[in-house]
């Protein structure tokens, strides 16, 4: 393997004097920070009059996942990747899968630091032991609060032949996904809902995440997928999931589409699974208009 140079954060938004606060701009929050105060997200902080990914190579969480798990149905299939995550997330989802890290923030979960260069020796490595080890996935919490970290990672990666992975919300700021997107192989976007009621609940905002998903759709080196988990009494209406189809149908007609069941987690202990026959019931709405629609957590 060729010898790799260590990057770091290039770290920006200088604050117009040293009194006044700084804004974050990495997403829709646009969270207002004082003198070293964390964003909403837990990882952005602001520092010396910048806003900084604090969560910066650290790592809560490292395995290496069949790419599948991603979900990536369509892509690289019988894969491996090295799954990388931190902690931190700008979304509040009560029902997050991954709240022991994404819904806290330094002090709450055990962390390692893992540099850039050191991330990408590890997946290199593991190239050398197993050859369907492809690259890197950078999952778990919500990797975007992170953007930074995530970008040197790829640049890094992306010159060691390994193919990078971006598992996200996509409820960020237009200039950071264009950052990200011609340095990702692949991506699979979580669209919550085709509600922007729904989205305000969480947090986040409906038309930012739907500008991501048209951002990567038309990235000419990035494979999109999408994935709706399915919640009942939040999301699971079929006029609803028709009009998400319809949406992303405009935008790729070949896209993929993944329709997942909930089972409860975190803050939604309130309500049962998702019924098997309505994921299979949405699915086939969306089918009406999406070709490849695959269902999870069955």
């Amino acid at each position: 393997m060729s010898e790799v140079i260590p990057f770091y954060p290039k770290h920006a938004r200088v604050k117009e004097s040293p009194r006044e606060p700084a804004t974050c701009e990495a997403c829709p929050r646009h969270c207002v920070l004082p003198e070293d105060a964390v964003g909403a997200c837990r990882a952005r902080r602001e520092r010396d009059g910048l806003v900084m990914d604090d969560n910066y190579a650290r790592v809560t969480a490292l395995a290496i996942d069949p790419i599948e798990k991603k979900p990536l149905a369509r892509y690289m299939p019988g894969t491996r990747v090295l799954s990388i995550g931190s902690y931190g997330c700008n979304l509040r989802c009560p029902w997050c899968q991954n709240h022991e890290i994404a819904q806290v923030g330094e002090h709450d979960v055990a962390w390692r630091e893992i540099l850039p260069a050191d991330l990408v020796r590890v997946a290199c490595l593991e190239r050398e032991r197993d050859p369907q080890m492809v690259g890197i996935a950078y999952t778990y919490n919500e990797p975007l609060v992170g953007w930074e970290y995530v970008r040197d990672c790829a640049e890094l990666a992306m010159a060691e032949g390994l193919v990078n992975v971006l598992v996200s919300n996509g409820c960020f700021d237009e200039r950071v996904v264009r950052e990200i997107a011609p340095l990702m192989d692949a991506a699979n976007i979580d669209l919550k809902s085709f509600n922007e009621e729904t989205y305000r609940f969480i947090g986040g905002d409906l038309e930012q995440v739907k500008r991501t998903i048209a951002i990567l759709a038309a990235a000419p080196t990035c494979h999109l997928e999408v994935t709706c988990l399915i919640v009942p009494g939040v999301n699971d209406t079929p006029e609803e999931m028709g009009r998400l189809a319809r949406w992303l149908a405009a935008l790729d007609d070949d896209l993929t589409l993944h329709v997942t069941r909930f089972h409860p987690a975190w803050r939604f202990h309130d309500r049962p699974p998702t019924s098997r026959a309505l994921v299979r019931e949405l699915a086939e709405v969306a089918r009406e208009v999406l070709p490849n629609v695959y269902l999870g957590n069955m």
